[in-house]
């Protein structure tokens, strides 16, 4: 076991996918010489070899294209794009190429590819280094979205991710990059996507949240066991697919649910969460679902800290579900 923080995480997994997996190339803004801007790659073109950790033009279209074209001809490229709030100008490669390309070839393609990305606020980035735009791709048939909140998982998962067989968006909460410290295997291991963590056992009420959130979800648990409440504590980990079975068999047990996010509200993950908790579990909920998330609004740069949820809000939020 080694201590690791989520970028070394990252870079653990990367290199052993590369050495493993010729195929695997790794590619994006800054990614080669200098290991990209939050040194996820550092060292890997030296290992490498500049053929296979390539630095690309300041084009998320053509690296994202190209990302599709070289997993169409049986490579498995790992693409970075260098903040989530960059992925736009590539959207249409993304979700109309690459999450199509299985059903549109009936199963003679596929796109066997990674597309990395820092997501989410806490840093201090404004308008266009802040955004969670993962609504966007978890509305996109053919597409798996990841959220990562641990260096065991993040490890794990990425590279499940490089060896799935379809295109995988992995989101890695920038402010969580250094932020944790965790012991990780230095072995092989894989997480299955698709499936949540318990994080903490409880019988009061469930706290469901991914990504940056889960560390002041995790904080208001623990403030509310002082108070004699237990909350069981769920990290989703996916979000496309989601995995209904441990969320509904907790909110089942505990009658009251909360959902935690810092993406805006409207379409979020979150709504569709609660919707599924409302639709299938309504005769056995004691209040109706509440979400805690960021705001229908541009983020902000003076209001970082108002703009995501807080612990203050989670627990004001719980009150209200307990009291109801």
């Amino acid at each position: 076991m080694a201590t690791m923080t989520l970028i070394q995480a990252i870079n653990k997994a990367l290199d052993e996918e590369m050495a493993r997996d010729d195929r695997v190339v790794v590619f994006g803004e800054d990614v080669g010489k200098r290991g990209g801007v939050f040194l996820a790659t550092e060292g890997l073109q030296q290992k490498y070899g500049p053929e296979r950790v390539i630095d690309t033009p300041l084009s998320e279209a053509a690296i994202i294209g190209a990302a599709v074209g070289m997993a169409a001809h049986g490579m498995r490229p790992v693409a970075e794009i260098q903040f989530a709030d960059y992925v736009f100008p590539g959207f249409d490669q993304l979700v109309s190429q690459a999450a199509k390309l299985r059903y549109r070839s009936g199963g003679q393609f596929t796109a066997p590819m990674v597309v990395r990305m820092p997501t989410g606020g806490g840093v201090k980035g404004g308008h266009h280094h802040s955004q969670s735009p993962e609504a966007h791709f978890a509305h996109t048939g053919g597409l798996k979205v990841v959220v990562v909140s641990t260096p065991y998982d993040t490890k794990g998962l990425l590279k499940s991710a490089v060896r799935d067989d379809d295109p995988v968006v992995f989101m890695e909460p920038k402010r969580l990059y250094r932020a944790i410290k965790e012991e990780v295997p230095e072995d092989d291991y894989l997480i299955p996507i698709g499936k949540a963590a318990i994080r903490r056992e409880g019988r009061d009420i469930t706290l469901i949240s991914y990504g940056g959130s889960m560390v002041e979800t995790l904080k208001a648990a623990e403030e509310m066991a002082t108070a004699g409440i237990q909350a069981e504590v769920i990290d989703l980990r996916s979000v496309l697919p989601w995995d209904k079975d441990t969320v509904l068999n907790s909110v089942a047990r505990t009658g009251r649910v909360l959902m935690i996010s810092e993406a805006p509200r409207m379409a979020s993950v979150a709504s569709e969460v609660t919707a599924t908790i409302s639709e299938e579990l309504f005769d056995q909920l004691l209040a109706p679902p509440v979400r805690v998330s960021g705001f229908d609004t541009p983020y902000p740069y003076a209001q970082d800290k108002l703009y995501m949820p807080t612990v203050t809000r989670i627990l004001n939020a719980a009150k209200r579900v307990l009291d109801y």
